[in-house]
């Protein structure tokens, strides 16, 4: 009986060995995929940066790896307008989604602000590292691996930042991730009295009007600011922790301080900007 017993055990023993080797082999096979999904494409003088899908996370320019290549992260830097430019180097930036690190670059390299990235994917911040780019951390740049509604709620935050970015897609880009009125209002906890967010809204299964109006409900109908669409189909929406209503000409004027100081197409902001008033329309 005690031999019966034992041979049992023994057989019991090998399925349980063979169970765990085989579930162990497909964790570090679907870990090799996940590494895998993140690269990058060299066009002519551009890098585009994929997560495992067709759809372009970020890009960069190889001989300018500074600039802003594409049209809607440009717009991502609208917060410009109702900014002292004086003072930009005195602020705090945060970006929610790495992408090809082109905001993050921007904001510290070019605009010498403090920034802080955040992102999920530890393999993006390598591949930014590696190909894109981005600098090492120091006294000026942080880069969080983490998830971004997560790492927001860290009271060390909390009305800290003067500039938040929020650009968080998966490898799919069919809407946005976090799209609540609750992950924008934990956004608005950690801006200062007159922090400003920008977002991008894109995808097919996105509304921009929708997305509008969860953030107007937590920053105020006259604080939303709103970009027609690029030709790729990016909504860029911006929300003032103050608001603060500018004229025409007040906006071409700050319009041409930003060109003046770098290369951003200020100008054409203001024909594709629409007012608080028009913004939830």
């Amino acid at each position: 009986m005690d031999i019966f017993l034992g041979l049992i055990a023994c057989i019991a023993a090998v399925f349980v060995g063979a169970y765990l080797a085989k579930k162990q082999a497909r964790a570090f096979r679907s870990q090799d995929q996940q590494s895998s999904q993140v690269n990058f494409f060299d066009y002519g003088d551009v890098r585009f940066l994929h997560c495992g899908s067709p759809a372009v996370q970020g890009s960069m320019r190889i001989s300018k790896p500074f600039d802003i290549h594409l049209e809607y992260q440009q717009r991502m830097m609208g917060w410009l307008l109702f900014t002292d430019l004086a003072k930009i180097n005195q602020l705090h930036a945060m970006q929610l989604g790495l992408g090809a690190g082109s905001l993050t670059k921007f904001c510290n390299q070019t605009l010498g602000m403090q920034t802080t990235a955040v992102e999920l994917n530890l393999q993006v911040i390598e591949m930014c590292r590696r190909w894109f780019f981005l600098p090492e951390d120091n006294h000026s740049l942080e880069v969080i691996q983490g998830d971004a509604a997560e790492i927001i709620l860290r009271k060390e935050w909390i009305g800290k930042i003067d500039v938040l970015q929020v650009d968080l897609y998966d490898q799919d880009a069919q809407c946005p991730v976090l799209d609540t009125e609750q992950f924008y209002g934990n956004c608005k906890q950690i801006l200062t009295a007159n922090g400003v967010m920008t977002v991008n809204v894109f995808g097919l299964q996105s509304n921009i009007h929708e997305s509008a109006n969860k953030i107007a409900k937590v920053f105020g109908n006259s604080s939303v600011w709103k970009f027609k669409p690029t030709t790729a189909g990016n909504s860029i929406i911006i929300a003032l922790g103050a608001p603060n209503i500018l004229s025409q000409d007040e906006l071409t004027a700050r319009a041409l301080a930003i060109e003046a100081r770098c290369s951003l197409p200020a100008s054409q902001w203001i024909k594709a900007l629409v007012p608080p008033a028009l913004s939830s329309t």
